[in-house]
């Protein structure tokens, strides 16, 4: 396995690709519960035991998919397990390529006594709650929104010295933040952010014919930063 920060060169070198295909792909399905009924500090022991949940062995990823990938020789993924070993599975023979900029956005259960809910129920309201500003010792809505540029920022520079492909297998809702930030940067969208395993979205834009911009060119120093950031467990 290799770390990001190892795996790219400082800045994007050679000629630029006519194309430029991001692939951002949610985890298959974890070996754990999907649907117990908790409170709330069941469900803040629930997040620790899904951050800690590996792949589930009857969790593939679908036949699309995999034609999707073929041939891609390596593949970004987070630290958490179920990233990792869905990377593995969808692409076994490629260099699995680990940063932590790729963890989820973090979610913490909100105290709220006397009430059991399901735990999608409780993942709804936390992300709702999070965006609003309740973000008790974890990641703020701001900082994981810097995050999202700094890992496109990593996915690009990888597809402008890959033959103008990236792929990133990770987690739902930071896919999505990656996404708006490629939207803005120019890219088409074909897919949705779907609430599902492995569902995948796909990023496309011409290819960079002059220099690269600024933004393309990440200072190492900045994307190190964000990286000591704490980074917490979420659904």
């Amino acid at each position: 396995m290799t770390l990001a920060v190892e795996a790219l060169p400082r800045e994007v070198r050679g000629t630029a690709p006519s194309r430029v295909r991001i692939i951002l792909v949610r985890h298959g399905r974890p070996a754990i519960a999907m649907n117990p009924r908790t409170g709330h500090h069941g469900f803040r022991r629930y997040i620790d035991a899904y951050q800690d949940a590996g792949l589930d062995p009857q969790s593939a990823p679908p036949e699309e998919l995999l034609d999707l990938v073929k041939g891609l020789n390596s593949v970004f993924t987070s630290f958490s397990p179920r990233a990792q070993d869905s990377a593995r599975t969808l692409l076994p023979e490629a260099e699995i390529i680990a940063d932590p900029l790729f963890a989820e956005a973090p979610l913490a259960a909100p105290r709220i006594p006397l009430v059991k809910m399901k735990v999608p129920v409780w993942a709804v309201m936390a992300r709702i709650m999070w965006h609003a500003g309740y973000h008790p010792e974890i990641e703020n809505y701001r900082r994981a929104k810097a995050r999202a540029a700094a890992a496109a920022d990593i996915l690009l520079e990888r597809a402008g010295n890959n033959d103008g492909d990236a792929v990133l297998v990770a987690h739902g809702y930071f896919n999505a933040m990656i996404g708006r930030v490629l939207r803005k940067r120019g890219f088409s969208r074909t897919g949705s952010h779907r609430v599902r395993f492995w569902n995948a979205v796909i990023y496309e834009r011409d290819g960079l014919r002059n220099l690269p911009p600024k933004w393309l060119a990440v200072r190492r120093r900045k994307r190190d930063k964000i990286k000591t950031q704490d980074s917490h467990p979420i659904l």
